[in-house]
This record gives structure tokens, sequence and C-alpha cells, in this order.
């Protein structure tokens, strides 16, 4: 076990629970949003009764996944068609058949759930080349569908800047490219996203039956703001506008600079980064790629604690964190990790930072190597991950800056770090708003 100079046992700061407060469009009910926008006569006139559909649900923590899938076969259904679901992960999952299977029903996507079978196969077909030779590849059993509709969130990508990020294009690239798919593109670098996303999506959209996409933008609160069809004949033109409104919405830490940041869990229903680079300001590709508009606050050192349960023992992203815990750790599936990891290119992101044995000494060790910090009088923000940053805990230092501040609410009051008879933190509760 390391020691460092005077122990662990140090005075810390008390902590208090506050609210940021941001944007909050939400939409009224998704299942009803869901089936109008399927229902738009330009939308519906693209299924045809009879057609077998290929629904593809990604692998990232989308607000209401479970009954916007359960409504976009429902309403698939009712125009006549027969829809299935594919997992569209790239690599996720271990990039396995049952892998890919099992991620989908963690967020309770299964066939009994839905009322469609799901199809996961790693097997692809080989679609063509990008103007720059690039070989696109496209999930097989979505090929052999009659239409393919795209399910996914757009939001701002986590390692490059583009018209178009994450979102429809990058599943149509990327995650029905499924593992072989996802390996070729990456290969060729962040820096090279920006133009090699909607030259691949292009080849899909041109060669691959792809019907529309069901676009999500989601507010702040990891609710759903916007739910809309696109046909796939304006997802290359139409995305970069949903792309400015997701980043319009997009939760913040408003503090600004941070000498510790704790990260309660990380994972890959969190962010394809585990914890997303635009929170908390850390690029695993820094020095690789270019990587401009950068946002987040300027932090010293970041702890992250746990793995959360949706993971499935993904720990890509834990090598952004400074300090982790044994804990995290221990439940690493290094398969799994090893094969996101590997198939991005970031190999930095999947390195195990500095392991100690319990929370406190994670928290401890990570102030003690601040520069001219006095950890009595750090300013720490604690989060629960980088997706749920509505409540935050800020330490007493911070208190007078935060009540100055329009776009924040003091909902508790100061307290020290409660840390158990192992050393560790009580999970970070959220309370739903």
């Amino acid at each position: 076990m390391p020691i460092i100079e005077g122990g662990f046992d140090i005075p810390l700061p008390h902590m208090m629970r506050v609210r940021q407060l941001f944007s909050r469009p939400q939409v009224a009910s998704i299942a009803d949003t869901v089936r109008r926008e399927i229902r738009r006569p330009e939308v519906a006139a693209l299924i045809k009764p009879g057609a077998r559909v290929a629904l593809g649900v990604g692998s990232r923590g989308i607000a209401g996944i479970l009954p916007l899938v359960q409504a976009a076969v429902s309403t698939v259904k009712e125009l006549g068609a027969h829809p299935f679901i594919v997992p569209a992960m790239g690599s996720h999952g271990g990039a396995t058949d049952d892998g890919q299977r099992e991620a989908l029903a963690s967020y309770g996507i299964t066939e009994q759930s839905v009322g469609a079978p799901v199809l996961s196969s790693m097997q692809t077909v080989l679609l063509g080349e990008t103007p720059s030779g690039v070989p696109v590849y496209f999930d097989r059993n979505a090929y052999g569908a009659d239409a393919v509709v795209p399910i996914n969130r757009v939001k701002l990508h986590t390692d490059f800047r583009g018209p178009v990020e994450s979102g429809l294009c990058k599943m149509l690239a990327i995650g029905f490219g499924k593992h072989k798919g996802a390996t070729v593109l990456h290969s060729f670098g962040f820096d090279q996203f920006a133009e090699l996303i909607p030259q691949a999506a292009r080849v899909v959209l041109d060669r691959a039956p792809i019907a529309f996409g069901l676009a999500v933008v989601e507010n702040a609160y990891d609710e759903a703001a916007e739910i809309c069809a696109v046909p796939a004949a304006e997802i290359l033109t139409a995305e970069p506008a949903l792309l400015q409104q997701a980043a319009s919405l997009m939760a913040r830490i408003l503090f600004d600079p941070i000498d510790l940041l704790i990260v309660d869990e990380i994972g890959k229903d969190v962010s394809g980064a585990g914890m997303d680079p635009n929170i908390i300001g850390r690029f695993s590709v820094q020095g690789k790629g270019r990587l401009p508009d950068q946002i987040g606050p300027r932090v010293s050192r970041i702890a992250a604690l746990d793995l959360t349960d949706n993971t499935h023992g993904n720990a890509m992203g834990v090598g952004d964190a400074d300090v982790t815990t044994r804990r995290l750790v221990g439940k690493i599936n290094w398969e799994h990790t090893y094969a996101n990891v590997i198939a991005s290119t970031v190999l930095e992101s999947g390195r195990i930072p500095l392991t100690m044995e319990n929370d406190r000494q994670a928290i401890v060790v990570a102030l003690r190597s601040c520069s001219r910090v006095d950890p009595a009088r750090a300013r720490i923000v604690r989060i629960k991950n980088t997706l749920e940053i509505g409540e935050i805990m800020i330490s007493e230092p911070m208190c007078e800056e935060a009540r100055r501040m329009g776009t924040i609410k003091i909902i508790g009051e100061l307290a020290p770090l409660a840390f158990d008879a192992g050393g560790d933190l009580p999970k970070f509760q959220v309370t739903r708003t």
C-alpha cells in the first residue's frame, strides 16, 4: 500500500449540495411524439405494408430509450410492417453477438418488452468505399431488411468537432458497421472524422435501404427535448442544425477552475468516452488531433470512484482520471474494455490511473498532488456522472461564489464528506425535479 507523508487522515473541506439551472425544453410524451413523427405523411410513406423494418438501437443511455423504442415498434406495426431490432453499436458489448444483445437488455430492450425480435450479429456486408477509398461496412441483418431506421441521440462528440458529430450519421457509418466497420473508420484517426463520418454515411444512405432516422435531442437534465423523424434524403442536411440545438442545451459545470473533480461513476451508458470530455474538459486525443472549440472547466485532478452497472465492466475513459479505486478496477471487464479501446485507437483511455484502496484515499491523494493547494481550502466539485450534472456538490470555498450566481440554487447545508468505516462515500443520489 502506498504511503503518503502525514497519512490519509487530513482535514477536508465541507461540501454543499447545489442545483445548476439550465434551459429545460421537454417533450410532453415520448411515446406520443414518436408516434406523431413517424405518422407524418412524408415519413409514413417510406414504410410499405409488409416490409421488414430494422430499427437500429445503440448502447448509449438515451433518455426514455425503452418507451421510445416501444413506440417506434408499435407505430411501424400500425403501418402494416414487421419491425425487428438490430444493435447498432460498433464494437461495444465486447464486440460479440451476445454482448450486444445484453447491452440492449440492460436498458430493458428485449423481444418481450418491445414486441419485436432482436437480431444481434457481428456479420457485415461491404457496401463500398468513400471517395478517399475507405471501405464502409454495414450490419448484414439490417442490409437484408426492406427498410432501416437508425435511432440515436444527437450530441457533441467526445473526440472531434465537425458539422455532424455523434448522431444519425455516426450510427450509420460506425454503429451499423459493427466491430469491423468501427475498427476501419477509427484507424484513420479522430482528426479525420469531420470529413470521414459524412462521407461514410453518404455511402450507407446511397447503398443501404435507409428509410428515415429517429433523432433525439436532450436537455441538460437528461430528458428528451425534441424527437424528430428525418427522412433519409434529409439526414445529412438536417443533422447539423440538430447538433447546434443539442450543443445549446448541453449541461456544463458552471464553476471554473476546479482543483478536484470527484466523479462517482463512469461508464459507456453515460458517455462513449466513459466520462464526457465536454464536461470534464479533458480529451484523450489531445496532442494527436485537432479539437477546436474545446469546452469544459480547467480541472487539476480527477478522481473516478466506480463503474456504472450498465457499462458491463467496460472502463473506457478511466485513463482520463488521475486517481481511481480498487472497487472500480475490480469491476473491469478487460475483454470488453480492450475491444472498445483498441477499436477506437485511443489507447490512453484504457490506462489505469493510480489506484487507491478506497474513496478517501483516492480523494486525499488527488488533493495532495495539486500544486500550491491547501486540501482544506480546495475547490472541489462532486458529480454523480457526466450525464447527470443538474445537481452537484461543491466545497465550502466555492459557496460564496455560488450565492452570487443566478444560475445556481443552493439546496443543501454544508456538511463533511461522510465516509463509511471502509473509507468509501455513500452513492451520490440525484434528486429528480
